[in-house]
Formats: C-alpha cells, sequence, structure tokens
C-alpha cells in the first residue's frame, strides 16, 4: 500500500499508544472450547486453511485487496474517519467530520477485512497499516470504554439533522442514534482482527466496549432499558461469548433481542426497526433489510447456542416469508427506496428496486448460519446466488466504484444509486463499500464445513485446502471453471485412510429449482441429468437434502468428478408478482444475465423471448474481464454482476414473453 501523509500521523501515534498483546482478559481455552460447543455441531473451514487458485473469485478477492481497501483508507482519510477518533480524545481540536452518526464504522468494517485478508496470507507490511488504525481508534475510546465519536465530541450536535438531541444524554435517542451499532462492528471487526493476528490490542478495545455495554443496559435499578435502533450489536456479543466464554455478552444479546416489540421496556421504534411487535411473534419480514437480516442472524445465533425452539421456529417462519414472497431472482432483499425496507408480500418492482448491497451481505451472513444450524442445501442455494448476482454487482470491476442499491432495470435517466444512474465512487453513507472490504476476503471460508465425520462441499471454486475433519488430517483440492462451466474435479488426501462423509451440495438451478418454494420457477425443466463419479466409477445416487453424499474409507489420491450440466434457462416468476408478468429472465449455470443497451443498440426497446428462441452461449475473453454472453438473432446478454461497467445506459433483467 502507498504511504499517504496521515500514515505519518498514524505512525507517530504509535509512540503514544502502545498495542498491547496481552491475554489476561481472555478465557482459558478449555473455557472458550466449552463456549463453542454450546453453539452449532457445523462448522465453516477457517479462511486459513483454503488457498483459493480460482480464476473467478480470486480476481474479485485480490482487487479488494489490492485496491479497494487501499483507497477506502484514502476516501476514510479525506472524510475525517480517522480525524473524528483524534477529536474525541482530544489529541485534536475540532467539530465532528462526516454526515452520519455511524461513519466510525467504516474504519471498523476496514480492518475486519483487512483482517481477513491477513488470515488468508500474512502481510507484515498492511499489518502494521492496522494496527496504526487500531491505535486511532483507541484514542476515541472513553475512558469507561463508550466509543461513538460524534457523541463524545460534541452530544448535541450530531452530525446527521435527523438525530434527535434532548438533553445530549446517552442512549437518549437509541432508536437512531448507533450508539449500539457502532460498538456492534467493533466488536465484529476485533475479533477477526484477534483471530488473523493472535493480537489484543483491537480485541481490548472491544472488550473494554462489552463491559460497559453489560454495565449500562439490563433491568436491575440504575441501568438502561433499551434496545438497539439498528441491530448488529447482537451478532457481536455473541461472537465475543463465543471467544471468551464471558456469559454476561450471550445474556446482554439476548436481552436487547429479547426485549425488541416490548413497549414495557422503551417506546417501541415501530416496524421499520422490527420493533412492532416480539421477535417470536414475528413471521414476516418487514422494515429495513439490513436491520432485518443482522437481527436474524443474531436470533439464529441464540437459537442455536441456546437450544432455543422459540428462536427456531421465528427465523424459520421469517426466512420462508422472505425466500417465498420477498428475494429477488439476484437474491436482493429490500424493494423500497423508502427506508430501505422489504415491501409488501410480492412487491418487487424492477427499476425502483432497492436491493441495497449491504442486505445482500447480511443475507449471506445469516443463510450461513441457518447452513451450520441444519446442514441444508437451500441455504446455500440462497448464498450462491447471491454471491454471484445481486452482492458483487456491487463493486465494479475496478474496485472503485459502488452501487448502494442494486437494480433490476435502468432506463438511463432514473437516479437508483443514489443519485447516480451508474456506480459511483463513494457516499455520504458508505456503508457498503466498506461492508463489500468487509466480506469479500471472507469468502474462502464459505467453501466448505465439518463436522467429525462429514465434509460439506458448499461452494465450487478452485482451491487447495488442509485441515483436520475429526481425527483425520485431511488435504483437499478443486479444479473447475465455475461458473462459466459445470464440471468440476476434486481431489481427496487424508494422511492416512480413513473413514468419513462427503457431502457435495447440488445446486439448485441443477435440480431445476430456482430457489427454494415456489416464487420462481424454470419455464421448462432441464433434462441434463447431474453425474458423478469417483475413481472413474459412475455412482448411481441421488441427492439427499441437496447434496451427494458419499461415505467410505477415503485414501489418498481418491479422486472425484461431478458434472453439472449447463444450459441456458428461462425463469419464470409468481403470477403473483404483478410486474414480472409474462416476462422471463435468463440464467446460465448460477448467473442471472441481463441485457444492456450498448450491447443491442438498434432493438433494446423491442428485445422478447419467444418460446421457439434458442440460445447460444460462447465465451468473450475480452469483455467485462472474461465473461459467457448469451446471444441469439435478437440479443446480447452479459451476466447481471457486469453491468454498468461502460457507462450510463438501459439495462433489464426481465424481458417479455412471447408464445
Amino acid at each position: 500500500m502507498k504511504k499517504y501523509i496521515f500514515y505519518l500521523l498514524i505512525f507517530c501515534l504509535l509512540i503514544l499508544v502502545s498495542c498491547k498483546e496481552t491475554k489476561n482478559n481472555l478465557v482459558q481455552s478449555d473455557d472458550k472450547t466449552s463456549a463453542l460447543k454450546a453453539g452449532c455441531q457445523i462448522e465453516p473451514v477457517n479462511i486459513q486453511n483454503v488457498k483459493l487458485t480460482d480464476s473467478f473469485w480470486l480476481p474479485i478477492i485480490k482487487r479488494v485487496q489490492e485496491i479497494t481497501i487501499e483507497y477506502a483508507i484514502k476516501k476514510c482519510d479525506e472524510e475525517g474517519r480517522f480525524e473524528n477518533f483524534l477529536i474525541a480524545g482530544k489529541q485534536k481540536s475540532g467539530t465532528t467530520r462526516g454526515e452520519m452518526p455511524f461513519d466510525d464504522t467504516d474504519v471498523y468494517k476496514i480492518i475486519e477485512g483487512a483482517s481477513n485478508t491477513l488470515i488468508s496470507a500474512p502481510n507484515p507490511k498492511l499489518e502494521r497499516v492496522l494496527d496504526s488504525m487500531i491505535a486511532i481508534v483507541k484514542i476515541g475510546q472513553e475512558t469507561d470504554g463508550y466509543i461513538t465519536t460524534w457523541r463524545t465530541i460534541n452530544p448535541a450536535k450530531p452530525p446527521a439533522t435527523w438525530v434527535p438531541v434532548i438533553e445530549g444524554k446517552r442512549w437518549e435517542s437509541l432508536q437512531i442514534s448507533h450508539e449500539l451499532y457502532n460498538p456492534g462492528h467493533l466488536i465484529e471487526a476485533a475479533i477477526v482482527h484477534y483471530e488473523a493476528t493472535g493480537k489484543t490490542n483491537f480485541l481490548e478495545i472491544a472488550i473494554k466496549a462489552a463491559d460497559m455495554l453489560v454495565r449500562t443496559f439490563g433491568d436491575n435499578p440504575g441501568q438502561v432499558k433499551g434496545v438497539p435502533g439498528h441491530q448488529i450489536v447482537e451478532t457481536g456479543l455473541l461472537k465475543l461469548y463465543q471467544i471468551t466464554g464471558k456469559k454476561e455478552y450471550l445474556n446482554l444479546a439476548k436481552y436487547y433481542l429479547d426485549n425488541r416489540g416490548n413497549p414495557n421496556n422503551h417506546k417501541l421504534y415501530g416496524e421499520y426497526a422490527q420493533d412492532h411487535m416480539p421477535i417470536l411473534e414475528q413471521k414476516e419480514a418487514v422494515g429495513h433489510a439490513v436491520r432485518a437480516v443482522y437481527m436474524y442472524a443474531g436470533m439464529t445465533d441464540i437459537a442455536a447456542l441456546m437450544k432455543d425452539k422459540g428462536y427456531e421456529n421465528a427465523v424459520n417462519n421469517l426466512w420462508e416469508n422472505m425466500v417465498n414472497k420477498k428475494m429477488y431472482i439476484t437474491g436482493g432483499i429490500g424493494s423500497r427506496h423508502d427506508g430501505e425496507a422489504f415491501g409488501a408480500n410480492y412487491e418487487l418492482p424492477n427499476l425502483t428496486a432497492y436491493n441495497e448491497t449491504c442486505a445482500a451481505i447480511g443475507d449471506v451472513y445469516w443463510n450461513h448460519r441457518l447452513h451450520n444450524l441444519y446442514g441444508a442445501s437451500k441455504y446455500f442455494d440462497v448464498i450462491e446466488r447471491t454471491m454471484y448476482n445481486g452482492l458483487i454487482s456491487g463493486i465494479s470491476l475496478d474496485g472503485k466504484q459502488f452501487f448502494y442499491p442494486n437494480a433490476l432495470e435502468a432506463d438511463g435517466v432514473y437516479k437508483s444509486n443514489r443519485g447516480s444512474c451508474t456506480r459511483q465512487g463513494w457516499f455520504d453513507c458508505s456503508c457498503c463499500p466498506t461492508n463489500l472490504i468487509r466480506f469479500i476476503p471472507s469468502i474462502p471460508g464459505l467453501i466448505y464445513s465439518k463436522t467429525n465425520d462429514v465434509l460439506y462441499v458448499n461452494l465450487y471454486a478452485s482451491n487447495n485446502a488442509s485441515f483436520q475433519l475429526g481425527k483425520t488430517d485431511l488435504q483437499i483440492s478443486q479444479q473447475t471453471s465455475y461458473p462459466w462451466n459445470g464440471k468440476i474435479a476434486i481431489s481427496v488426501n487424508p494422511k492416512k485412510e480413513s473413514q468419513f462423509t462427503i457431502k457435495l451440495r447440488v445446486p439448485g438451478w441443477a435440480r431445476n429449482e430456482v430457489l427454494p418454494g415456489d416464487l420462481y420457477s424454470y419455464k421448462k425443466a432441464s433434462a441434463q441429468k447431474v453425474t458423478i463419479n469417483l475413481n472413474g466409477e459412475t455412482l448411481a445416487i441421488q441427492p439427499e437434502n441437496g447434496y451427494f453424499n458419499i461415505s467410505r474409507k477415503w485414501k489418498k489420491g481418491d479422486k472425484i468428478n461431478l458434472n453439472l450440466p449447463m444450459e441456458v434457462q428461462e425463469v419464470q416468476t409468481s403470477s403473483k408478482v404483478l410486474t414480472n408478468a409474462n416476462k422471463v429472465s435468463l440464467e446460465y449455470g448460477p448467473l442471472v444475465y441481463a441485457v444492456e443497451e450498448m450491447d443491442n443498440k438498434n432493438n433494446f426497446d423491442k428485445i422478447d423471448v419467444s418460446a421457439s428462441d434458442t440460445f447460444k452461449v460462447k465465451k468473450e475473453a475480452n469483455l467485462l474481464q472474461g465473461v459467457n454472453v448469451i446471444e441469439n438473432s435478437k440479443l446480447k446478454a452479459i451476466p447481471y454482476y457486469s453491468w454498468s461497467n461502460r457507462g450510463v445506459g438501459k439495462m433489464k433483467v426481465w424481458l417479455d414473453y412471447k408464445n
């Protein structure tokens, strides 16, 4: 990374603020293990054990690591994100810079994404930069652990006019102040940094903040009653419980969740913040989509950690509603610009679709937890669809432009992206760019999951992985060109011959299922069959719960070949979605396709699909960094994620269908 001027200031500050590496705040390893065992039996294979070699995902991850992180640090410096910590800590005079009460979290999310980068590959230079950023964060923390810089700087003058000030006290405007959202992201990032480096300099800041929250909130005399306006502190506290074994964090997270919709605890925030009724009674995904999926993730953690059936039933009801009635074909969620919110059931407009990038990321986090709880492939059907389509569409191919919303149609006039018809270089509310930084480097940790004697292969991407499966030292590798074709070669190499089960996910699209449920379906089911062979012998097995299960004594050199045949498929929507009546979208494997005006200049407004149409798929290595395109005499379509990388123009995913 280049050394910007602000780095010099940061390194000077390191002389004043030491980066402690003591671990006296952490529990002994036996206690930590017992806390972890209280949760799910299925656990992800850590990204440090999975080395990507993939031609699709590795360039995207490297772009974030090598370009976007540096770019975002520079933007944060220019817009005063670091300066706010210095002003709060009285190392510098001034007023709050920036326009959002949650600007602190941009710094935390960059640290988290960079820490995931360190987990994948040691980088002493990057580690020093993070130590510098952490030192600045520490300056902004108050002595009792409180950390929200704008309120520390001047509690009577929030950066956003929509944050009310009554007496200038802490917690007086929890509905919108983001005073709990900020430490939530801090805790999440600090845990990843600790896991990446073994250092506790950031974790100690997080523990100090969490301990302050434990002292502050509750039903005891002198404590504050209330819940976060914007959820995420719950998942942070639950992760902190799992690495420390300190049950106060678990109890506080559950307190926040249990008291949503409780008018005896606080004045309710309403449906927008999922605070209109107790969470165990909520059966419809409503309100701000990011808040919602962060809350659902926390609820799933409680269901797993505490074996709580009430929570489990609630998250299942909410998931069914979202997937069956409120999800876009791209995996996007949150149809309304107004409130960045879910709409009514089947309300899925295209031109005005919101589909916030942060919501897509939060939905992946939630579905990953559900998979850890149940081991069902349907959760990875949602994850895969979201990742390949409505999530990475949020970042440009150069790594420096971003979609906040992700529309499914563009007319070249409607400014869907917070005042722009295309991606922007930054936003006054920059949560989405930094959330992409937070998430994308963690992608290798989604590929595999395991129990003592079962390996789940959830996603297909070329990689080499080494880890323990129970008592077995296992090396496994994948070679594939997925998502451009569905041929996957897997090598299995246990250190010694061992009995265990490998579960290979058969994606929903390869089972003629667009998404779980009946919101979408293929116009015509594919007649092609998925095949699997082991050491050259075809296996006559059928998927169970969306996985091919192979149980045997595995030995070095065993080879699996999985073939997921791909063809262009036409997708139709439930008749209850009026905006997509008599329309189809095109898919190839896990990719949703879109037509852009620049590829179809002469007939864009007249493009349709007929029952007699046939399509061909061809690779264009020099287009949009190399993509498969779908063509026929009427149209040329590109992967949805790659649209709007060539300037402003029209685009649509859903095409008129003529019988």
